[in-house]
Parts: structure tokens; sequence; C-alpha cells
């Protein structure tokens, strides 16, 4: 079996842009995989075709150490948009290897390992204002059956947080917590805005809370400054959707830099590179919750990584709270049942991109606005309700 074909497909949803990619073999079989980067698709597709391709086309799907150790190997610079490409194609080969075999990609990466996969809600803060816009949207996040949410208090901080600032952030978060009760899990997303000093004084003051986590409460880039926020607080850290090579999860996890670890598998290198940072995390005593705020099929091979990974503790989804047309963008699953992921039973990933609907949504410019831009919460969602599987 070979690769003879690399196709990429583009097309907008709302706030991003998803680049799907289908490899297809002179068997007939063909595997999906995603590329989307925020504001980076169109140069993933370009390097994608003008680099990849020509060491993709040809190659067996069932060679991934050999082939895409040396794709790691051989892009030399490292970075998220490289690893991107090799992301998309290593997992478009597990499904094109899933359905050769008549299994999901789960049993091919060691099996059903647990009895549930929890799901935690993000997205669904869009448009949020006050303190009280945050506890109605949170009220109906529990009403689609979550029992874990994530959002972004700080709107455009930078390193330092005024009192005032902090006060606001603060009062937010204790909304959301009156609104749900002490039984919901809550993370405190940060992304890396916050100065060490500004994020362990942020930090303390949310204690009273009872976060699940904070999440990239410094830069990404500095794991010594992490290891500093996490030592100094009395509630887990998570960190780890900016880190592309494995020898930055190696560091992080030597470190204990952070109780949660969040590969993104679509930008670290794909499932294999996936499994192998969970080795790293075991014997550290490190979870792992892995980054996914892109599309639908990037977020089907995180869930069969999660139902073969016991380090998994719960997985992103941002399905429920994205443009109407989402689902409808791919056929054959529908991964949600009271805020928990089924348990996929097709062979591959499972799922089969719809090419019709792709084209009725094509690409659009600067669709992501940058997190420091006053319009990033007012546009969280663009379609400004929840996804319930319109087409559009």
């Amino acid at each position: 079996m070979k690769i003879v074909r690399v196709e990429t497909i583009l097309s907008n949803c709302g706030l991003r842009n998803y680049l799907f990619v289908r490899l297809t073999t002179d068997t007939g079989l063909s595997g999906l995989g995603e590329a989307t980067l925020e504001w980076q698709e169109q140069a993933v597709c370009t390097l994608l075709h003008e680099w990849a391709e020509e060491r993709i086309l040809g190659i067996c799907p069932f060679d991934i150490e050999q082939v895409f150790g040396n794709l790691i190997r051989d892009q030399y610079q490292g970075g998220a948009t490289v690893m991107t490409v090799i992301s998309a194609l290593e997992i478009a080969c597990w499904d094109i290897v899933g359905k050769a075999c008549g299994q999901p990609v789960y049993r091919l990466l060691g099996g059903q390992a647990r009895e549930s996969l929890p799901a935690y809600a993000n997205g669904w803060y869009g448009g949020a204002r006050t303190p009280q816009d945050y506890a109605d949207k949170a009220r109906a996040v529990l009403a689609r059956g979550y029992r874990a949410m994530k959002f972004d208090p700080f709107e455009q901080a930078w390193k330092h947080l005024g009192q005032e600032q902090m006060d606001a952030a603060r009062q937010i978060v204790a909304a959301v917590r009156e609104a749900v009760g002490d039984g919901v899990e809550l993370m405190i997303e940060v992304h890396g805005r916050l100065s060490a000093g500004s994020a362990i004084e942020m930090g303390r003051r949310l204690a009273p809370y009872r976060p699940a986590w904070y999440e990239e409460p410094v830069s990404p880039h500095s794991l010594d400054l992490l290891a500093e926020v996490h030592r100094a607080l009395p509630f887990p850290v998570a960190a780890g959707e900016r880190l592309y090579m494995l020898e930055e999860f190696a560091r992080l996890a030597q470190l204990r830099a952070c109780d949660v670890v969040q590969p993104d598998l679509a930008h670290c290198g794909g499932l294999w590179m996936g499994k192998k940072i969970a080795a790293l995390c075991q014997p550290q005593d490190l979870q792992l919750a892995p980054h996914c705020s892109i599309g639908p099929v990037a977020l089907c091979a995180a869930v069969h990584f999660g139902w073969a990974t016991p380090q998994v503790t719960v997985q992103e989804n941002f399905g429920d709270f994205d443009a109407p047309w989402r689902d409808a963008l791919v056929a054959g699953w529908n991964p949600m049942q009271d805020g928990r992921y089924r348990l996929p039973d097709r062979p591959g990933l499972g799922i089969t991109l719809d090419d019709a609907v792709c084209a009725r949504h094509p690409f659009v410019r600067h669709a992501f606005p940058s997190l420091w831009d006053r319009r990033w919460v007012a546009e969280f969602t663009k379609a400004g309700t929840p996804a319930i599987g319109a087409e559009g």
C-alpha cells in the first residue's frame, strides 16, 4: 500500500479557517488529518504541498515511526507551522491504517483504557462582558450536560494586572462559581498573558473559587517562570499547548513545571508523538488534558487518543459552541452525550469530509482576531449561538 495523492481543503467555520488534509492510497483507501493553525492556514498549505508532499507520496502509511521521525528530523527549524504539517499527515496515516485493519484508531494506540472520557466546554463565553453575562452563559453550559468548563476572564491583559483588573477578573470567576455550584470544574485560561508576579498574585485571589487548573499563566516560552508560578499556588497549573517538540515536553516533565500537560496533537507531531509525551510524563505523575481548539478532524483524533491513554483526565471541546455549520463539515460521528465522549466504533477515525459543505464556506481572511484586540471576546463565536447541527 502506498500514498498516491495529497489533497488540502480549506474552509471557514466562523472564528477559524479549517485546513483539512486527505491522503489517498493506491488501494483506494483515504485518510483525514487537520492542519488548522490560526493566521497561518495558507502558509501551512503551501509548506505541505511544496515541502512535505514529495516526502509523503509513495510511502506506506503503516511506517509511521520511520516516516514521521524522518520528517521531524528533516524539517530542522521546528515550530508550529512545520509541526502542524507533520501532525496532519501523521493523523491521516492512522486513519488509513485503521481502515485497512478494520479497527478504530484508539484500538491501534493501545485499546480502550477507560470506562468514560469526560469533556470540558470551551468557546461558550463569547460576547460576555459582565460577571452576570458569564454566569448566565455558564448555566447554559450546564444545561448541555457538562461538568467542567474553561474561560478567560482577563480581557486584553498583558503582563501587569492592576488592582482594578484583578478585581474585575475575580468577580467574573466568583459569579461563574456561584452560578454552577461547587461540583463543577472551572479551568481558568490565561493565554500566557501575565508576568510571574501578576500571575501569582492573581492566582492567590482566585484560590477561594477552587480552580481545576490555571492554564498558561505566563509565557509558554519560559518553563522556569511557569515552575515558579506552579510552586507558589495551592491549585493545579496546566500548560503545553504551545510546545511542539518532544524535547520541550521532556524538560516540562523534568521540571514538574505544571500538574496538567496539554499537548496539542494537531501541532506536536500527531498521535504517536502524543503517546511518547504521555510516557515522558507518566513517571512524574503528570496528568494529560490534550488541547484542541480547532476543527472536528483534530478533535476526533484527540478523542481516539483519550480513550487509549489512561493519563488523559478530560478532553477539551469547542464543538458545541462553534459556528452552526461545523458539524456538517464532516459526517460519520456524533461524539458527545451528556458532557462525555462516546466510544468511537468505526474503522479509522470514523469520519468523512463533506467537500460540498466545505466549499460553501470559503476561506475568510483574518477570521481570528488577536487576543489583545477588544473584538476577541465579542467575536469568540462568530455565529453568536451554539452549534446545533445546522449546515449554514
